[in-house]
């Protein structure tokens, strides 16, 4: 008998479209799935717990093997509204940023922001679960998520991530991706792809199904996300992980305070 491979998402309504096939469709017969936050699932496909995880992109260097198996991801090719820095003070009057301890991708790309685009000098701080409680003076954080989509009335100040990264770059921005730790069958494969693009055409019964009254979600699916892997977004992704490669060595460290 064929076993199941253990599938792991994303646990933020961004990631509703992508499973909605995957819970709507006789392709669930051929996967165990589960919900973490994304530097978590990072872990446990590096750990072989998962076969195939929604990941953050700043962690595929960190994997063994990885295989991009699908022509969907969680990206933005203007401002996204849920990966941002949130401040009480503008920009230039941060001193420190906490670092969202849910997040890989947006952590990196905020610090690769901060050093190439906003050219701003700032302590980073590794955030426990209260840290949005902490956004005061000159202190604000990286929030991503729903959080970040709850945060956008009530903090005064947030630097959208995927639009600062298209303002310096000109391209769109993939914070995640289908990644394999291990070969998969084309068939396999196949499945996969038609099962998690399924839900790109049930945008309305998905928001119909969501008590979220603290943002417009048809607009968040229809407008801030793009979830196309196409040649742009793949070519950000190679120019991203080549900043990192290569700007890591020169970040500040993160203080352990």
């Amino acid at each position: 008998m064929e076993r199941k491979l253990r599938v792991g998402a994303v646990s933020y309504l961004n990631t509703r479209p992508l499973v909605w096939g995957f819970e709507n469709h006789d392709f669930s017969n051929r996967i165990v799935l589960s919900f973490e936050y994304p530097s978590k699932l990072l872990k446990q496909l590096r750990d072989g717990v998962l076969d195939i995880g929604l990941i953050p992109v700043a962690g595929i260097p960190q994997l063994k093997e990885a295989y991009i198996i699908s022509d969907y991801c969680i990206g933005a090719r203007g401002k996204v509204n849920s990966v941002a820095i949130f401040s009480e003070v503008p920009m230039e009057q941060l001193t420190h940023i906490y670092l969202d301890y849910q997040s890989k991708s947006s952590v990196a790309l905020a610090m690769l922001l901060l050093k190439e685009y906003w050219k701003q000098p700032v302590e980073f701080i590794p955030a426990e679960e209260n840290f949005i409680q902490q956004i005061n003076g000159t202190r604000g954080a990286v929030v991503i998520g729903d959080r970040a989509l709850e945060l956008l009335r009530s903090c005064k100040y947030h630097y959208d991530l995927a639009e600062a990264w298209n303002m310096h770059t000109g391209l769109p921005f993939a914070f995640a991706v289908w990644v394999a730790n291990k070969p998969l069958t084309k068939d396999f494969i196949a499945e996969f792809n038609l099962a998690t693009g399924e839900g790109m055409h049930h945008f309305a019964e998905i928001v119909a199904n969501v008590n979220f009254p603290a943002y417009d979600l048809m607009h968040y699916y229809t407008y801030d996300l793009d979830y196309t892997l196409d040649n742009k977004m793949k070519e950000a992704i190679n120019l991203f992980l080549e900043k990192l490669s290569l700007l890591n060595p020169l970040l500040p460290p993160v203080s352990q305070r």
